[in-house]
């Protein structure tokens, strides 16, 4: 089989940029020019607390990890050696890959010799000429990395059609023939610069850019083109109407050119078929320099600027397409979410149409795939999809009871998706939204909701014919039903395709654990994004072989990669890892005591006070918008629909907390806790003893790094020093008779709009109560004074890991700290027989007040701690395999 040649870069994991993909999320925070907390964390020499922002990136959804070290209170080399090693070292951040930032070769050589997998070296240029050029790309490419090429030569940075086109053609040439370097590992930056300025020679930047990216992509076709999109609209900043439109228009050619990335700073996006005409005409004057002679063209561009306030116009209502055909309207609805019509537009075209059945296969499917090609080409975004599906669901509502009086049942010859979160499982925003993609597309979705076993759904898909199985798991126990499931399609001799997802799946798992027990296709489904090409992939006939050939391929290479990983990763013995706990001077540490011991319970918290803690990053990831807030409310790619969807979040906010229609219910508790042995700690809970039991990292850590376990911030036995653990659980009832409500009403957008509303309070309850925590309830943090932003940034003292975690990742704990909490009778949360939490909106954990206290991964662990572990536990041999296979594998 002939591999494509992609752009292919990796951690842990595979990252490849096809020609679907759109724009890359590279998180730039671990950078010391950009983070003031990183910088100072990174000059304090504090390591591993600096992973911690890394971490908040990937789960913030970064797809590269960006790293520059340039400061000049720095040694850069050692800086950027160091914090690579400790990054290299935690499986959660090393899993993407790195981009190497610096203006410093030697420091891009530092940071090559510590990286594993396929990185980015960003950047390097003919700057200081070809010698130079050729010796910093041979070491780029001796350790198998892409570049970044700057168009810049010894002459300067280019600035004009030419100089960009020639540069670019210089180094391809040298980078190809020279040095060797495959033409997909290359990206070339070749500089946005502001238009419209008054300077007539600044007037052909834009275009000159375009220009030379489609001369370059036809010349070279697998190279990469990148860019800084906010310089283009540098002179109109503050006027964000402008601004937009401008980015709109310029991104829409230079997409169409073979513009691949950018990085946007400011500015909004609009799509590019509802920039009004006069100012998209102008724009596209100004873009393109067309009838410029004197700046005229700016002029009227200036000009209309200053009758546009700077916060942006008053929306006209435009009602024109209303005169349009029954299908234009219809079409126009449903790509505009709008349900103001829909009922009267449905009943004329049904009257128009032979049969009710026609209406849907004919305008509204016509309008559907419409939304369809503007979602794959990038010019829709999750939530605009949403709400064509509602439109979609409402026609079809009004169209049902006709289709049922002429008795036609249901004789659509839509492919059948039939969909299940897994059994012990209660997650399912992502199989909602993945569920609404597909519809929006042509699929009639079955949606069997939670917890799911496997006889069920299987029984379910063969009577009702389904062509897929996707499956959809949010907790790790998951991953090992998932497999439970592809045993029993094939030991049903089962003929469908099984599409994989949820926040703890991955291409890797799939491939090494799920894909080896079932013959006739397993494909990990990243996002909702990707989901339609899958599928269309894997119901064509002609496409069908060779998808599946290809998916096979890749992940025997995953197989045999991800074996090649656990060979090469070198891990110390169980004892030596005991022996390398963390260091604490115990007679220089007292331990504050809380100010009770036993259980505070909180009945209905306030969700008003909930609501100012709430991390807004988590909730745009749900949405598929990744990127750092309020940032990405600014973006030029999705900051227009971003500040849409989180201005209809806010609204429904508003209606939550006025109407309550949710109730916030909690508990802490505070016990005396010893260290008894290397990793077991004594509660002690009404007078009698509770044995938590932590694991530790065994992985080889660097000099004086120590193999962490959460025992180690309890003051040891022996010691005499009185010492105290915490533990807490939150929860957020209420939800489901407005889900139902709005499932009722056809609304998607707000069904999903809700549940990803509970969850951001889930987690903002556990933040204000952690924040009483440190400050009252414990006490031992009494003059912390920190912004909602330093909170999110878990800038604080102490920690709330929570079972399942990567550092107690053991979810059997849950039970103790349930019992210590009387969890369930004090506020409803109930476990799963896979100890997930139901309701679905609920965070539970330990609290750990230990100045030393970090987060961090177990990882991988030896036989030797399995067996202790197993043995602290009271397990069986099977019952520790068992464990073994849903949460360390």
């Amino acid at each position: 089989m002939i591999i494509k040649p992609y752009l292919r870069l990796s951690g842990l994991e595979p990252l490849i940029v096809r020609p679907e993909t759109n724009f890359v999320n590279v998180g730039e925070r671990t950078n010391v020019t950009g983070s003031k907390k990183f910088a100072r964390l990174i000059k304090e020499n504090k390591f591993e607390e600096a992973l911690g922002v890394a971490r908040q990136q990937v789960e913030g959804g970064a797809q590269i990890v960006d790293v520059n070290m340039d400061d000049a209170l720095l040694d850069g080399v050692q800086a950027m050696t160091t914090f690579l090693n400790y990054l290299q070292s935690e499986p959660d951040i090393a899993k993407v890959p790195v981009m190497i930032d610096s203006s410093k070769f030697e420091v891009i050589e530092a940071g090559l010799k510590c990286v594993q997998g396929k990185c980015i070296v960003n950047s390097i240029s003919l700057k200081e000429g070809e010698e130079k050029f050729i010796h910093q790309a041979q070491i780029c490419l001796s350790f198998g990395a892409a570049v970044i090429v700057m168009a810049f030569d010894e002459n300067g940075q280019a600035d004009t059609l030419e100089k960009r086109v020639n540069i670019s053609e210089r180094a391809y040439r040298i980078l190809t023939e020279v040095v060797g370097f495959d033409p997909q590992d290359i990206i070339f930056d070749l500089n946005i610069f502001a238009i419209a300025t008054g300077l007539e020679e600044h007037n052909n930047y834009a275009v000159d850019f375009i220009e030379a990216t489609r001369i370059i992509k036809q010349k070279f076709p697998l190279v990469k083109i990148s860019g800084g999109v906010s310089n283009l609209s540098f002179s109109f900043r503050g006027n964000d109407h402008v601004r937009e439109a401008m980015h709109s228009v310029f991104l829409f050619y230079a997409i169409q050119a073979g513009m691949d990335m950018g990085i946007v700073n400011a500015g909004q996006l609009v799509v590019y078929d509802q920039i009004e005409p006069e100012l998209k005409k102008l724009c596209e004057d100004v873009i393109f320099n067309r009838n410029n002679d004197n700046n005229e063209a700016t002029d009227k561009l200036i000009a209309f600027a200053e009758t546009v306030k700077a916060t942006g116009k008053e929306e006209k209502k435009d009602d024109a397409w209303r005169q349009t055909s029954v299908e234009e309207r219809l079409k126009h609805a449903l790509v505009n979410g709008i349900t103001e019509y829909i009922d009267e537009d449905t009943e004329e075209a049904r009257q128009t149409y032979p049969r009710p059945l026609d209406v849907i296969e004919g305008p509204l499917m016509d309008g559907m795939n419409v939304v369809g090609d503007l979602f794959g080409a990038g010019k829709m975004f999750l939530p605009q999809v949403v709400k064509s599906a509602r439109v979609m669901k409402k026609s079809v509502a009004w169209l049902t009871p006709f289709i049922e009086a002429e008795k036609q049942g249901n004789t659509s010859n839509a492919p059948r998706i039939l969909m299940a979160t897994v059994k012990g499982d209660v997650h399912d925003i992502g199989k909602n939204i993945v569920g609404v993609v597909l519809g929006c597309n042509g699929y009639d979705i079955i949606d069997m909701g939670v917890m799911v076993p496997a006889d069920k759904i299987l029984d379910a898909a063969e009577k009702e014919k389904a062509d897929i199985i996707g499956l959809s798991g949010l907790i790790t126990p998951s991953l090992d039903e998932m497999v439970h499931v592809a045993r029993e399609m094939k030991r049903r001799g089962m003929k469908q395709p099984l599409l994989i997802g949820g926040a703890t799946t991955s291409r890797t798992h799939t491939a090494v654990k799920i894909e080896p027990e079932y013959g006739n296709g397993v494909v990990h489904v990243l996002d909702a994004s990707r989901s339609v090409t899958v599928a269309g992939s894997l119901l064509s006939n002609e496409n069908k072989p060779a998808f599946l050939q290809g998916v096979a391929a890749e992940y025997q290479k995953l197989r045999d990669d991800f074996g090649k990983r656990q060979s090469f990763k070198q891990y110390i013995s169980f004892a030596d890892a005991q022996n390398n706990a963390v260091k604490v001077d115990w007679s220089e540490y007292k331990p504050v005591k809380p100010s009770f011991l036993g259980t505070k319970v909180f009945e209905e918290f306030d969700l008003a006070e909930i609501r100012k803690y709430i991390d807004w990053g988590p909730f745009f990831i749900a949405w598929e918008m990744g990127g750092r807030f309020p940032q990405l409310l600014e973006d030029a790619v999705i900051g227009k629909e971003a500040t849409k969807l989180y201005n209809d979040a806010n609204a429904l906010l508003d209606k939550i907390v006025t109407e309550k229609w949710l109730t916030a219910k909690g508990v802490i508790g505070f016990y005396e806790a010893t260290k008894t042995g290397a990793d077991s700690v004594r509660v002690n809970h009404n007078g009698e003893p509770v044995k938590l039991e932590f694991l530790r990292q065994q992985v080889k850590k660097a000099a004086d790094q120590p193999n962490l376990s959460l025992a180690d911030f309890i003051a040891p036995e022996g010691t005499g020093i009185e010492d105290y653990i915490g533990a807490f659980a939150v929860t957020i009832h209420g939800i489901e008779p407005h889900l139902k409500k709005f499932a009722d009403q056809y609304d998607d957008y707000n069904k999903i709009m809700l549940q990803a509303l509970a969850d951001r309070f889930a987690e903002g309850f556990a933040e204000v109560l952690h924040e009483r925590v440190r400050k009252d309830y414990w006490g031992y943090a009494k003059d912390e004074h920190l912004t909602n932003e330093e909170l999110i940034k878990e800038i604080y003292t102490g920690i709330r890991p929570a079972p399942g975690y990567p550092a107690c990742p053991d979810h059997t704990e849950k039970y103790k700290l349930f019992d210590l909490l009387n969890a369930t009778e004090n506020t409803g949360i109930e476990l799963t027989e896979s100890l997930a939490m139901y309701p679905a909106a609920s965070v539970c954990g330990w609290y750990f007040s230990n100045p030393k206290s970090q987060y961090f991964g177990v990882g991988k662990i030896s036989q030797d701690q399995l067996n202790d572990y197993s043995q602290r536990k009271g397990w069986t041999a099977e019952e520790a395999e068992k464990w073994l296979r849903q949460n360390m594998e």
